[in-house]
């Protein structure tokens, strides 16, 4: 019985022991059977020690995978963040690197286990050829127990082959993670080629854009600072005043109404005429109407008869032409017997328009008698200064007596029934004769008259009381008193009831000054926008009441300011020579007569449909302003004009020629005819180019 119990404990523990290693994986090492008790025990702890094992092997291989699925993802978003744009074929490379190596995984799993099961198969069918039982003393247990001595054989084969088994699974793991590691790194390789190529195509061509975009902005900075540079001159040499503009004050229909009534109503008939001629909408509807032309050289002189149906002009051509201006036709031209230039020529007032007097270069004043027949009965000298004669000043009071003024600093006051004129004042400044270029009478008082040349002051005299080195009073703007400017007074006029004197100064503004304030007060309104440089430039108002102020420029445009608030309402292109000489307002209606370089005289009235446009109005009066300080920093005080030097030459020339036929022909200068002889031998002596600059 003892024997059976042993063999049957014998082939039940070998049964055990096979159905346990079919159920365990045989990479591990095999336990070392000591004991029938000590094999059962180790063996469960063996294979619950490899199940671990295995585990915990899948768990970092998955944590493994998701690193390296991690760092792939933060390394593109890195270069998503860096701005490099990842094209399709760089993902798909990846993708693909990812699939092989899963795929590469997976057949390695399948490879362990097809190993795994085979090995427990051999082992299978190995262990019960070489095992040989032999009874232990506690045969009577279930467990089977075996020891080292029973199987010999099978226990050294399951150790070698196991061990084997495992060093090749270690060896093939390592070459798989090399091979890997070994494709990985040239696909980064080639990939990181491609990117790096990418990115230098991209650097190049982001240069090339960086170039063009640099020529670009280089030239939208040009353009820039141009506009800038424009904008600054603007900013700098604006002469617009910081006050509103100015708002219209004449309306229609309240103004028919009260024509209509009439006067009953308190409305003079005539005071329609007065608002309408001095409002804003005159002014802004001015355009030219025609060119009245009949002179040879540029036009000096313009002025109305007391009705307003005729218009006189002298030119440098020395003839003196009555206009029909209405028409657009000239009535009447004579010699005026002048050598030089004529600089003025008026209608005497309250004289039937039958004496006109001149002045001119030559010094000379003269007289011409007009019939009524539209004939000129001849000339007559009145009196001589031993300078240009620039201005006269009628007395419109008084139809016999005008004042007249010249280079050489003397005041005539000349009586048409007097053989020879009275001397006034010579105007001197610190014993230093100044010389003289305008004169006007006060329209309300006639024995009060102004006068400017060539240094800051505007002079007032009154002929009841006249001190030659102290006038009644004198203003000038303070800015100018003892400044450096050469500025000088080129001409002036009073407003309607004489209570402001109209300045203008060359290469200066325009201002005006209350007559009755006390000596040396400022001025009270500075007009600027204009340029007043080439030519000895009249001014004037503009209005019954002188409600605007007209002023001709160097840049060939006539410019008109409303008096109160400074401002620019219309400028008008009027000569194409660039220089706007004289402006002579009709007395009655709101027409402008102008000349300038040109050989014409321009009639401008108020027909226009349309308001100014007065959008480039800003540059040019900037670039005036600009020239004028320019001109300011480039002008020496010994840098003299070449147009005056030519004349000065010119002048030098003539002087002993004239010298000698004045001394022949001063007997004959009685006589009515001998001023059309004088015309006759000085017409090859005339000159015939432009000079209407200063002397």
């Amino acid at each position: 019985m003892g024997d059976a119990n042993t063999v049957e404990n014998h082939e039940k523990g070998k049964k055990e022991l096979a159905s346990k290693v079919k159920q365990e994986p045989m990479d591990v090492d095999p336990p070392d059977i000591t004991s029938n008790h000590e094999t059962s025990g180790n063996l469960k702890q063996s294979n619950h020690c490899d199940e671990k094992d295995f585990a915990l092997s899948e768990n970092l291989t998955d944590q493994k995978e998701k690193s390296s699925s991690v760092q792939f993802a933060l390394r593109q978003m890195k270069k998503d963040d860096s701005g490099i744009s990842i094209s399709k074929s760089q993902d798909e490379d990846e993708v693909d690197i990812d699939k092989a190596e899963s795929s590469k995984d997976k057949e390695r799993s399948s490879k362990n286990l097809n190993i795994e099961k085979r090995n427990s198969h051999e082992l299978e069918d190995k262990q019960p050829e070489d095992m040989n039982g032999q009874s232990s003393p506690d045969s009577g247990n279930q467990d089977a127990s075996f020891s080292l001595a029973e199987f010999p054989d099978g226990i050294c084969e399951f150790s070698e082959k196991s061990s084997d088994l495992s060093s090749n699974l270690e060896t093939a793991d390592k070459k798989d993670k090399q091979t890997t590691k070994e494709e990985a790194a040239k696909t980064k390789g080639e990939n990181a080629s491609v990117f790096k190529g990418k990115e230098e195509q991209t650097k190049v061509q982001s240069v090339c854009d960086d170039e063009n975009s640099d020529d670009d902005q280089l030239s939208i900075k040009s353009e820039d600072v141009s506009k800038m540079s424009d904008s600054d001159d603007e900013k700098n040499y604006d002469p617009t005043p910081n006050v509103p503009k100015p708002k219209y004050k004449w309306f229609l229909c309240n103004e028919i109404t009260n024509r209509q009534y009439g006067t009953p109503n308190g409305y003079s008939s005539d005071l329609f005429r007065f608002h309408c001629s001095g409002s804003l909408h005159m002014i802004e509807r001015l355009e030219l109407m025609y060119k009245m032309k009949n002179h040879d050289g540029c036009v000096n002189t313009l002025h109305f008869n007391s009705t307003g149906t005729r218009l006189v002009s002298g030119s440098d051509d020395l003839n003196i032409v009555i206009w029909d201006w209405t028409v657009s036709k000239p009535v009447l031209e004579y010699q005026s017997g002048h050598r030089s230039n004529v600089f003025q020529a008026k209608f005497m007032p309250f004289s039937g328009d039958s004496y006109l007097v001149s002045c001119a270069r030559d010094g000379q004043v003269r007289l011409a008698e007009l019939s009524s027949t539209g004939v000129c009965k001849g000339t007559r000298k009145l009196g001589q200064h031993r300078g240009a004669a620039h201005k006269l000043a009628l007395e419109m009071d008084m139809p016999h007596t005008f004042l007249s003024c010249g280079e050489d600093s003397v005041v005539f006051q000349i009586d048409l029934r007097e053989e020879k004129p009275e001397k006034l004042i010579t105007c001197k400044e610190n014993d230093r004769k100044v010389a003289l270029y305008t004169i006007f009478s006060n329209p309300i008082n006639s024995y009060e008259f102004a006068i400017g040349g060539r240094d800051h002051f505007v002079r007032i005299y009154d002929k009841r009381n006249i001190r030659e080195e102290k006038p009644m009073k004198k203003f000038c703007p303070h800015h100018l008193v003892d400044s450096d400017i050469r500025a000088n007074v080129t001409c002036l006029v009073y407003n309607y009831d004489g209570s402001e004197i109209l300045a203008t100064y060359n290469d200066e503004d325009i201002y005006i000054f209350d007559a009755r304030h006390s000596d040396g007060a400022e001025y009270v309104h500075r007009y600027r926008g204009h340029r007043n440089n080439q030519t000895v430039k009249g001014v004037n108002y503009f209005g019954p009441k002188s409600e605007f102020i007209v002023s001709g420029s160097d840049c060939g445009y006539i410019y008109l300011w409303e008096k109160e608030s400074e401002h620019i309402v219309q400028y008008l292109y009027g000569d194409e020579g660039g220089v706007v000489n004289c402006l002579e307002p009709h007395p009655h209606c709101p027409a402008l007569a102008t000349s300038g370089l040109d050989f014409d005289v321009k009639v401008w009235v108020p027909s226009c449909e349309h308001p100014p446009d007065l959008s480039e109005l800003k540059s040019k009066i900037c670039l005036n302003m600009k020239e004028r300080e320019d001109d300011r920093k480039r002008d020496g005080p010994d840098n003299y004009d070449s147009q005056m030097l030519w004349f000065l030459m010119q002048h030098l020339r003539r002087t002993a020629r004239r010298r000698e036929r004045m001394e022949g022909q001063e007997a004959e200068e009685s006589s009515p005819h001998s001023s059309d002889a004088e015309s006759d031998d000085e017409d090859t002596d005339a000159p015939q180019a432009i000079q209407c600059s200063q002397s």
